[in-house]
């Protein structure tokens, strides 16, 4: 098409951040920074800053379905990446539009709730999401407590993380990147398990910096922009992290507001 001739179109349903440092506007900075073209569905409308969620709503599951639709029946998607999921009518209607369609690869990462607190899946959602989108995904990318929830198991150490990572893989019947970053210590270990029955750790230092607002957003979003390179599963994986921490470390000393900044600087 016109525009995108030769161009990786990775399509973000998720929610936007007014912020700028979550959401479609994350998950878009770092698609385009990876070469790829970034399509969007919007899910939520967030008002908020470095500080947290004042207010947000959710779009209907009809909207949410229609944008799409409209993408995916004209762009060339290589690649999908959902994010805020705002309860069960909107992971059905998400996953009711990509089955009309092709099935390029998705990688899910579960929202449950932001950092501050904030609500967006009941314990009907969760179910929902493993039912209706991890049993088609590629990948889910959980955190510590989004793995807890995912897999019903309790996580306090890193061999707690491999076990749950295990299980939802094992359950869902996609891989699972359980990310580390909840673990105290001076380096974040990223378990992945694969529904073979592989498992493969990927650890970085950590790096200290108070800006970290929509971290998984910026990794799930270059993992499905690996993937629509052709990348195998653990090589996306590995870029992806190089690019974050690369993200995190150059924009360890901007001052962006009075909480936590975006995690992308570029």
């Amino acid at each position: 098409m016109p525009g995108t001739a030769g161009k990786r179109c990775v399509l973000t349903i998720a929610g936007s951040d007014s912020g700028g440092g979550a959401g479609v506007q994350a998950d878009a900075r770092t698609i385009h920074a990876l070469g790829a073209y970034a399509l969007t569905a919007v899910t939520a409308v967030t008002a908020q800053n470095t500080r947290g969620i004042a207010s947000w709503r959710a779009v209907s599951p009809s909207l949410i379905a229609a944008q799409i639709s409209a993408v995916l029946a004209d762009f060339p998607v290589a690649s999908v990446k959902t994010g805020l999921l705002p309860g069960t009518p909107a992971i059905r209607a998400v996953a009711a539009a990509l089955r009309r369609h092709r099935k390029p690869p998705l990688v899910v990462d579960p929202v449950i709730a932001s950092t501050g607190g904030t609500r967006f899946l009941s314990m009907t959602g969760i179910r929902a999401l493993r039912r209706e989108l991890l049993a088609r995904a590629t990948l889910v990318t959980p955190n510590w407590p989004e793995a807890e929830a995912l897999s019903g198991s309790r996580i306090r150490t890193h061999a707690d993380a491999e076990e749950a990572a295990r299980r939802i893989s094992g359950e869902c019947g996609c891989a699972a990147l359980v990310k580390g970053g909840h673990a105290g210590g001076d380096s974040c270990r990223d378990c992945l398990s694969t529904p073979d029955g592989r498992v493969l750790w990927f650890s970085s230092s950590r790096v200290g910096t108070r800006n970290t607002h929509g971290t998984g957003c910026v990794l799930s979003s270059a993992i499905a922009a690996g993937l629509a390179e052709g990348l195998a599963l653990s090589d996306a994986v590995e870029k992806a992290r190089d690019f974050l921490h690369r993200a995190l470390v150059s924009g360890r000393g901007i001052r962006w507001g009075r909480g936590p900044g975006p995690a992308f600087a570029g």
